[in-house]
């Protein structure tokens, strides 16, 4: 989740909005580049999306659902499902490449992107349309509502019937299981309500939008609904990075794997560094008992 997140910073922000606002006409600018960043920011939004929907899930079966949990909360089932979800991703995607066309040609290069006609005329882009919105705005945001309430439901109910099992002689002492149930439902609510909270503009956009039928950039720069839209798009991008910067704070874990990350290309270089000067050292030891044993023979 991670990951996705960085990737979508990474291709749409900087590389999207930033390099190509910058440098116009640069090999980015080319319609077959632009055609791959536009599919990649395509991917990596959907993987971003459905891996956070994913750790919801995976939070909700581990808290309510017993029964399954010890044969759904394995690292093979995870390994599994993030390897689906990119795999479908990936394909969902492809009719990105067929909905783009050259913007301009000079001199037989073709530049920029720009929406075919098919896309606004024919019943099988407005059906992908609506397929791509639901499964990346709506569907997503009702899922994650649905598992949070669900999950917040069974934490309280479960820590109420534990304190009155454990008794009130027994409150001000430390238990561990409580902490741990604190710091889960800590984690699941700080990276799911800011997703919520962030994609929310974006949901009304689309409901007032794309179900009334309205075009959200009608009356210029200065209508509500290309503000409202555009402000969206901000929040949604800066949701991709609040995940990242969650798991770097409150998971010691994450930050060990970030941090041996970061230290595997020194750590390496250090080992080739000491590999080759032992190599000379060794080359060396070698030499000198040769002319040892040569002048020993002589």
């Amino acid at each position: 989740m991670a990951v996705a997140d960085l990737l979508v910073m990474i291709f749409a922000v900087i590389v999207y909005l930033i390099f190509n606002y910058h440098f116009p006409y640069s090999f980015l600018s080319y319609t077959a580049a632009c055609k791959f960043i536009l599919y990649i920011n395509f991917v990596n939004l959907d993987m971003s999306v459905w891996f956070t929907v994913s750790f919801t899930f995976d939070r909700f079966v581990s808290i309510c659902c017993q029964d399954v949990k010890d044969k759904y909360c394995t690292k093979r089932i995870a390994t599994t499902i993030v390897f689906t979800a990119s795999i479908l991703a990936c394909l969902k995607g492809v009719p990105m490449f067929f909905s783009y066309e050259a913007e301009r040609v000079i001199d037989n290069v073709h530049w920029g992107c720009r929406t075919t006609e098919a896309v606004y005329t024919l019943p099988a882009w407005t059906v992908y349309s609506w397929m791509q919105s639901t499964s990346v705005v709506l569907l997503p945001f009702s899922l994650m509502a649905l598992f949070n309430s669900l999950t917040v439901r069974r934490i309280l109910l479960a820590n109420r019937t534990r304190r009155g099992l454990r008794g009130n002689g027994s409150e001000s002492q430390s238990d561990a299981e409580l902490k741990n149930r604190r710091k889960s439902i800590v984690l699941l609510f700080t990276v799911s309500c800011s997703f919520i909270l962030l994609w929310l503009t974006s949901v009304g956009s689309f409901a007032a939008t794309r179900i009334s039928n309205s075009v959200y950039y009608q009356g210029g720069y200065s209508s509500p609904g290309y503000i409202a839209t555009e402000v969206g798009y901000l929040l949604l991008y800066l949701s991709s990075c609040t995940n990242t910067c969650i798991y770097a704070v409150t998971q010691r874990k994450f930050r060990d794997e970030l941090n041996i990350m970061l230290r595997s290309p020194w750590v390496l270089f250090v080992e080739l560094f000491e590999d080759k000067k032992q190599f000379k050292s060794n080359q060396r030891f070698i030499s000198s008992r040769k002319q040892h044993f040569k002048f020993i023979y002589v």
